[in-house]
């Protein structure tokens, strides 16, 4: 028995309603993106390893998919190398899959971003606002609203540190998710912020450990997100500083004063934080351009979110749904020097990523997708005979260069099938027209929602457009 068809777990096939939906997606976020001066680029699925490791911390190096090199791979390896003390049968698998791996999937899509603007530095102008809509893999855990494949659809700018660019970001949201008809939380917080805490609670050089654990907190809870900080080294009394900050409720102008206070010297250790104050400051300047723009969204400050990418160095960004339950739909930040890696020092950047299959299942959870998005044809013409069906075409070619997508059934068979064809691709228009419709020179329409009929002139292809819209 031929064994059974099946994908691997963490990614998904879409059919033709559901890519019509997702394409909605992609063209509304485009369309978006377009009118605030973003243009396009693409980069490769894969990129060297030396390009994607050591960029996403630790845990995201984990989640890499490496390529095995072609050929022979394993060809002259020498495994006792790559031996451990332990036993006989282990081996440090991380430093022989390097060996063997030179290649990965990329896992997100800025810092093959920052690899691209080195790359090509010489023939883009800066700021260079560009967006990407492709797909990312990490090898993660499958569940509900987490995969294995799926696509960003990115927007950065990069060669600017005014504020504006954020605030732009901020609009962006808003502007997208009032097409999709989807209320959101727009979540903000400052890296530097988090750096001053780290500075305040006596443990600077442990930052990237406090916010890999904060970054937890939606998942795994305050006390857990304590516990992990008190694993890596964090004492009873550094972990009583940081805990009331990332319970602290109110207006941004109220979390802002609270804070300025800790940073100021007003925590148990008397520590002041200019970095964190400057994190204050850039918070409240951008809140400030928020205010003035009229964003329609929900924008707070969220001072337990961390973003545990480590490279963000300002603002960050979390989008999330207010009426679908689902992880974040959005997320970015601030880097100040990603490119800096690559050899191009001192050009910062800042963008935020949309999660396209996220968005998808808010959209269907909602039912916000519009109704026309559904089926690509507008307009089924069924098949009636030879006779019948060429004095149609003349009418199926002025519908369709006037923009309508229409089909023509390509079987005389029974109306019952022509219909329950339409019915099943969700077509909201059949014509059925005849021989004694041929002989009058009129051709019918017929709306299968409201069941309304109509007959028009061959010739009218005006009016035919404005009763199927």
């Amino acid at each position: 028995m031929a064994q059974k068809p099946s994908i691997p777990k963490g990614t998904r096939d879409f059919g033709p309603a559901e890519m019509a939906a997702r394409n909605y997606i992609f063209d509304t976020i485009r369309s978006v993106f377009k009118t605030y001066g973003y243009a396009p680029i693409e980069t490769p699925s894969m990129e060297n390893l030396s390009t994607l490791l050591g960029k996403y911390g630790d845990e995201g190096d984990k989640l890499l998919f490496r390529i095995l090199n072609s050929g022979d791979a394993f060809s002259g390896i020498d495994f006792e190398e790559f031996r451990l003390p332990e036993g006989e049968r282990q081996y440090n698998s991380k430093a022989l899959s390097l060996k063997v791996c030179e290649k990965g999937l990329r896992y997100d899509l800025t810092v093959p971003f920052a690899r691209f603007v080195v790359q090509h530095q010489n023939d883009i102008a800066f700021p260079f606002k560009r967006y990407q809509i492709q797909p990312v893999w990490r090898a993660d855990r499958p569940q509900k609203g987490r995969y294995r494949e799926f696509y960003q659809c990115d927007v950065d700018v990069i060669g600017s540190e005014s504020l504006v660019n954020e605030l732009e970001l901020v609009q962006i949201v808003d502007r997208v998710f009032r097409l999709f008809d989807v209320s959101v939380l727009i979540k903000i917080n400052n890296r530097k912020v988090l750096t001053g805490l780290a500075e305040i609670c006596g443990f600077p050089d442990k930052v990237i450990d406090i916010t890999v654990a904060i970054d937890k907190i939606d998942k795994i809870g305050l006390e857990a997100v304590e516990a992990e900080m008190k694993e890596k080294g964090l004492t009873d009394a550094a972990v009583s500083v940081i805990e009331p900050v990332l319970e602290l409720r109110g207006t941004a102008a109220e979390k802002i004063s609270v804070m300025r206070e800790l940073m100021g010297g007003k925590s148990a250790s008397g520590i002041v934080s200019q970095t964190g104050l400057k994190g204050l400051d850039e918070l409240e300047e951008l809140f400030g351009l928020i205010d003035a723009a009229g964003v329609s969204q929900e924008v707070e400050i969220d001072l337990s979110l961390a973003r545990g990418l480590n490279y963000y160095t300002g603002a960050i960004f979390e989008v999330k749904a207010k009426d679908f339950q689902i992880g974040s739909i959005c997320g970015g930040g601030r880097y100040d020097n990603l490119t800096g890696i690559f050899g191009l020092p001192g050009m910062s950047g800042v963008g935020i990523s949309f999660g396209a299959d996220r968005i998808y299942d808010v959209l269907k959870g909602l039912d916000k997708f519009p109704k026309e998005v559904t089926s690509s044809t507008r307009v089924l013409f069924a098949n009636m005979g030879g006779q019948e069906m060429r004095y149609v075409l003349p009418v199926v070619k002025a519908l369709r260069e006037a923009g309508v997508a229409c089909e023509i059934y390509p079987e005389a068979v029974k109306l019952k099938k022509q219909f329950d064809y339409a019915d099943k691709k969700a077509i909201p228009f059949i014509s059925i027209t005849g021989g004694d419709e041929a002989a009058s020179g009129v051709v019918n329409i017929k709306n299968l929602s409201s069941g309304e009929q109509k007959s028009f002139p061959k010739e009218d292809i005006g009016q035919m457009l404005e009763f199927i819209g």
